[in-house]
């Protein structure tokens, strides 16, 4: 409507539709109903493309881009070679929802109530290696929006979005028979408060965990780990949800005041 109306007025008016198609479950889909993907695909392309033209949608056709098509892919392509040609693109594991059944990643919006939305299957969360972009090393220049005439709020989302925040590294001491590493390493934007810390918290898939884990603590430890792998970054990080946790049985030494730390 916005578009139609600026239209009037006499603006040219950027508008175009593109079409994102380029994953595992169109593939899935089409294989599903014995049909080729880039047939389903396009097919399915073709009668969106005829209900939004039936609708009156004012898009620009011709500036139309479809994901799995060559002509945009290449695109896409050049970008990452850039990318990892300047040494901002690296390969690292990250944990994942995976669907067992679909077998692909899925969002957290994909996730409902611990099941994948398109084929009910139970969503487990998985270590997975995967390329990601080194975001730090533009992060001021993002921040800065230098000769970028955007609305402020814009502005504030994008700054919000890099997320940079200003701290120190401080490691507590680890004294374990069973692990090689003698110190976990925190970040911290109020390194002041260091002295008054009583206790620590490591991610249920952090490697230390299985570690340092004592014997007694072993099978509550991985149950909690387990029923964690089944909940999406948006549940686990939920500020309507009372935090929980689990003593693993382990504690790391405070370098400040020598006090022994309980490990979470």
């Amino acid at each position: 409507v916005h578009a139609r109306f600026k239209q009037m007025q006499g603006y040219n008016v950027l508008h175009p539709m593109g079409f994102d198609a380029f994953g595992l479950p169109a593939e899935n889909a089409a294989i599903s109903r014995g049909i080729h993907p880039f047939t389903w695909t396009m097919q399915n392309i073709d009668n969106m493309r005829r209900q939004l033209k039936s609708i009156g949608a004012i898009y620009d056709w011709s500036r139309e881009v479809v994901t799995c098509l060559p002509e945009y892919y290449k695109w896409t392509q050049w970008f990452f070679l850039k990318l990892y040609e300047s040494g901002l693109a690296y390969r690292g594991k990250a944990p994942v929802n995976w669907c067992p059944r679909c077998q692909t990643v899925l969002a957290n919006e994909q996730v409902v109530e611990g099941f994948c939305e398109r084929c009910g299957a139970a969503v487990s969360r998985r270590d997975l290696e995967q390329w990601f972009f080194r975001i730090t090393k533009y992060a001021d220049e993002l921040m800065q929006h230098n000769g970028i005439d955007w609305p402020e709020r814009i502005k504030l989302m994008q700054r919000n979005w890099v997320g940079k925040s200003q701290g120190t590294e401080i490691s507590f001491a680890l004294d374990h028979p069973e692990v090689d590493e003698r110190e976990i390493r925190v970040f911290t934007t109020r390194p002041d408060t260091i002295f008054g810390v009583t206790f620590m918290v490591l991610a249920p898939e952090h490697p230390l965990v299985a570690k340092l884990v004592s014997p007694e603590k072993r099978a509550e430890v991985e149950d909690y780990v387990a029923r964690s792998q089944r909940q999406t970054d948006i549940e686990r990080l939920s500020t309507e949800k009372e935090k929980d946790g689990v003593f693993i049985g382990a504690y790391a030494t405070n370098r400040l005041n020598g006090e022994k730390v309980t490990i979470w």
